[in-house]
C-alpha cells in the first residue's frame, strides 16, 4: 500500500478525518494471503512510522477488531470485524429485494447463483447460493473478481456509457488470467458492448478454468447499473452454447424484476 502524498487526492481533502483513514489503512491490510502480520509489517505496507502504526493497532485491538497473539506478537483480525459485513447484509434494499428472485433460480435451476456489485473495476459478491456441482468453493461473500473478464462485471459494464467504459477499462489491469480470458481492450469493448445489445453477458473459463457463467444487469431508479444477477455451471456438465441458451432466459427475467422491485422501493 502506497504512501499518502501532498498530491493525493485523499490527502488533500479538507473533510477528511485522516486518523480515520489510517485505521482502516490497518484493517484493509489483513486477507487471506495475509492474516496475520507484524507490526513492523503493518509499518511498512502502511507507510505509518512504528509509533503511529503501534497507536492504531493498539487502539484497534482495544475496540476488538484486531487481536494480539502473546506467542508471535502478530496481529489479526477479530470475529468483530464480520459486523459491518453483517450490517451491510441486513441493511441493503437491494439485497432485501433481490433475495426471493435468488432464491427462486437456486431452487428452480440448481446451480449456483449469485449477487454482485461494482466497486471501481472490480465486482464483489454480496450473496452467494451454492449448487452441489460448484467448483469454487474459495469465492465466498465479499470477494472481488475484476469486472473485465467476468459475466456480472460485463454485464455492469454494458450499463455505462461509452466514455466511462472506456475510462474504467483504462484503470483496469487487463491481462491473461487463464488461456481463455479475454483481456485486449477492443476484445473486452466488444463483448461489453454485445451484452448491451442482447441484455446479458457472458463468459466461459476466462477467470475459472471449467467455469461458464450468464449474467444480467440490475438498475437503479436513475438507470445505472446498480448490481449484476449470474449463473454459474460447470464446463463438464454444459456446452458454452447450452449454458447461454439455457441460463440467459432466466437471468434477464430475474434482473428485470429485481430492477422494478428495487426501482419502487427507493
Amino acid at each position: 500500500m502506497k504512501k499518502r502524498t501532498s498530491k493525493d487526492p485523499v490527502a488533500r481533502d479538507p473533510l477528511m478525518v485522516h486518523s480515520v483513514e489510517k485505521a482502516f489503512r490497518v484493517l484493509d491490510l489483513f486477507d487471506g494471503h495475509r492474516p496475520s502480520l507484524s507490526l513492523s509489517q503493518i509499518s511498512d505496507e502502511t507507510g505509518m512510522g512504528m509509533s503511529a502504526a503501534q497507536r492504531f493497532t493498539h487502539t484497534l485491538a482495544e475496540l476488538g477488531y484486531l487481536r494480539k497473539s502473546s506467542e508471535t506478537r502478530h496481529y489479526e483480525l477479530t470475529v468483530k470485524a464480520l459486523e459491518m459485513g453483517y450490517r451491510y447484509t441486513h441493511s441493503n434494499t437491494l439485497l432485501a429485494q433481490a433475495m426471493p428472485f435468488l432464491l427462486h433460480l437456486s431452487k428452480t435451476t440448481e446451480e449456483t447463483v449469485n449477487l454482485t456489485v461494482p466497486d471501481g473495476t472490480e465486482i464483489v459478491f454480496v450473496s452467494r447460493f451454492m449448487s452441489r456441482h460448484v467448483l469454487n468453493n474459495d469465492v465466498v461473500i465479499g470477494t472481488r473478481l475484476p469486472a473485465y473478464c467476468t459475466s456480472p462485471g460485463r454485464a455492469l459494464l454494458s450499463g455505462l456509457a461509452d466514455n466511462e467504459l472506456s475510462e474504467l477499462l483504462g484503470r483496469s489491469d487487463l491481462r491473461p488470467v487463464t488461456p481463455y480470458t479475454i483481456w485486449n481492450e477492443a476484445e473486452v469493448l466488444d463483448r461489453v458492448r454485445a451484452a448491451r445489445r442482447d441484455g446479458y453477458a457472458t463468459a466461459f473459463e476466462e477467470y475459472f478454468i471449467g467455469d461458464l457463467s450468464v449474467a444480467a444487469p440490475i438498475f437503479g431508479r436513475a438507470g445505472r447499473p446498480t448490481a449484476a444477477i449470474n449463473i454459474g455451471v460447470s464446463r463438464s456438465r454444459y456446452t458454452p452454447e447450452e449454458a447461454e441458451e439455457k441460463f440467459a432466459p432466466l437471468v434477464t427475467a430475474a434482473a428485470h424484476s429485481i430492477t422494478l422491485a428495487y426501482g419502487q422501493k427507493r
